[in-house]
């Protein structure tokens, strides 16, 4: 009789180490706690997360250069201001439709609208493509006048800071080609429409992230001047 009690405590004390009734749940009942449900990912978070721990990095780099932009320009003896290319009004434009568009599409998509999503992203993606070369058609207007990387420190940041924002706007091309391409194969688990949605949403925040670097760097290099 004694064997049989202790047998039973030890087992019980067992299934009570391992999560009690209804093991393999943590809890005891098959179910995840609330501390466990921390560690439990859906798949689109770490999207996000990811992405602005990218943004953050960008931010940081832009900083330092623009730093050095308006140090050089307060301090500068040689300062040449550059006469604005007129395409660059339509650089402009074009970013900021596709900040509109890339958010429609997020919209359709959070809509279950998957063909009109892939529209609105496809058109993102050609006026990324349009920005880009009227980037390269101010850079033309500029050579044609004469203006180039070492002409004077204004045209120097001016080719730097634009330079390396497209670069920025290319991964960003990158990155909706690839969502594009994903997005074409019908997602029926759960679990994979939303990761599906939270790819949507991390390309979103960078696009749109681009959108307020350009017009922050159109600003900085045309309306700003050292006092």
């Amino acid at each position: 009789m004694a064997t049989t009690v202790t047998s039973t405590r030890t087992h019980a004390g067992s299934a009570l180490g391992r999560g009690g009734p209804g093991y393999p749940g943590p809890n005891g009942n098959g179910k995840r706690d609330g501390h466990d449900s921390l560690f439990h990912d859906d798949g689109s978070a770490r999207y996000r997360v990811g992405m602005w721990v990218g943004v953050a990095g960008i931010a940081m780099l832009f900083v330092g250069l623009s730093s050095a932009y308006i140090v050089r320009a307060a301090s500068a003896t040689d300062w040449q201001p550059l006469i604005m290319p007129r395409i660059l009004w339509l650089s402009t434009t074009l970013i900021l439709l596709s900040s509109i568009t890339i958010e429609t599409a997020r919209r359709k998509l959070k809509a279950s609208q998957d063909q009109a999503y892939l529209g609105w992203l496809s058109l993102t993606g050609l006026l990324g493509v349009g920005f880009l070369v009227s980037q390269l058609l101010a850079w033309q207007h500029l050579w044609r006048q004469g203006v180039f990387l070492a002409s004077n420190p204004h045209s120097s940041f001016f080719y730097l800071l634009t330079a390396t924002h497209g670069i920025h706007i290319i991964c960003g091309l990158l990155a909706l080609l690839y969502v594009l391409l994903r997005a074409r194969t019908q997602a029926t688990d759960k679990a994979e429409i939303v990761k599906k949605q939270g790819r949507a949403e991390a390309v979103g925040i960078y696009w749109h992230f681009m959108d307020g670097l350009w017009i922050y760097l159109f600003l900085l290099l045309f309306l700003w001047r050292s006092q």
